[in-house]
């Protein structure tokens, strides 16, 4: 299920980011889903997220409660 603007993506991770880290995960996930074919529908989405999580820890960490770019 790829993500057509950030206004689609999770609760939780629209709360928590900053808009331009939405945008990399809002980009990664849709990639991840396009070029990983799992079996599994489930297996399918958790990997997509997992690839997006790691996209956005490549230019933010979280410091305190608060994500901040790199």
């Amino acid at each position: 299920m790829p993500y057509r603007s950030i206004s689609d993506l999770p609760p939780s991770v629209r709360a928590h980011l900053p808009e331009h880290a939405q945008d990399i995960y809002r980009a990664a996930f849709n990639s991840a889903w396009a070029g990983y074919d799992d079996s599994d529908p489930a297996q399918h989405e958790e990997t997509a997220h997992r690839v997006a999580w790691a996209a956005v820890k490549r230019r933010y960490r979280k410091q305190g409660d608060a994500w901040v770019e790199r």
